[in-house]
């Protein structure tokens, strides 16, 4: 499973342009830079002893670590200063290539740039009806930001994207699917054939001023 985070980690850094992850004791540490999430990182394994030296070091704000566990095994390592994320799944799929064409009135466009393939689906009028991207690695794709406007819902915008994305993915010649999940999300990637490996879950450091 170790192995199947790291792939995660690597192709999201991919997706979200950002520098390589670093090997440190831990597991892994990326650079996000981003307001919201100045650092992540990710644990490969479950010991507490060395989560909660990693916790004891951090002093930045935003700082984020996710996991492979349930929050309720997560949470008696963090104080007050740590808030929960939104809970996720770790999940995969082997990838064929998918016949997902676009609904009546949609149109679909795929670019792929430094590592990173882009699905956009327009309505009629040209607006964005659907989105999402994946960062390929030499070992997995990793679907991220998948998104359905809401006005544009319960068409199967997703599955297009998601057809889009693999097809990309399959021609680069990668095999091996991953991805984030949110409850939400869960339910549109089970009914393709992807698979939950295991729960996702992330504190980020948020300190209450005195």
């Amino acid at each position: 499973m170790s192995e199947t985070a790291r792939s995660w980690a690597e192709g999201w850094a991919v997706s979200r342009r950002l520098p390589k992850p670093v090997d440190v004791p831990w597991g892994l540490r990326i650079e996000v830079g981003q307001p919201a999430q100045t650092v992540r990182h990710v644990l490969l394994g479950t010991d507490t002893a060395i989560a909660r030296e990693l916790i004891g070091t951090i002093t930045e704000p935003t700082t984020c670590i996710k996991a492979l566990l349930p929050p309720g095994d997560m949470d008696p390592w963090f104080s007050s200063d740590w808030e929960p994320t939104v809970p996720c799944f770790l999940m995969a799929a082997d990838l064929r290539p998918s016949r997902a064409p676009a609904p009546d009135g949609y149109t679909t466009t795929v670019e792929t740039a430094d590592g990173v393939t882009s699905v956009r689906v327009l309505g009629a009028d040209g607006e964005l009806a659907a989105s999402g991207q994946a960062g390929l690695t030499d070992t997995a794709c990793v679907f991220d930001q998948i998104v359905t406007e809401p006005a544009h819902q319960r068409l199967g915008l997703g599955t297009t994207v998601m057809g889009a994305l693999t097809d990309a993915a399959v021609e680069s010649g990668v095999s091996a699917g991953i991805l984030g999940a949110t409850v939400q999300g869960r339910a549109l990637y089970e009914a393709l054939g992807w698979k939950v490996l295991s729960p996702l879950s992330g504190y980020v450091y948020q300190p209450v001023a005195s």
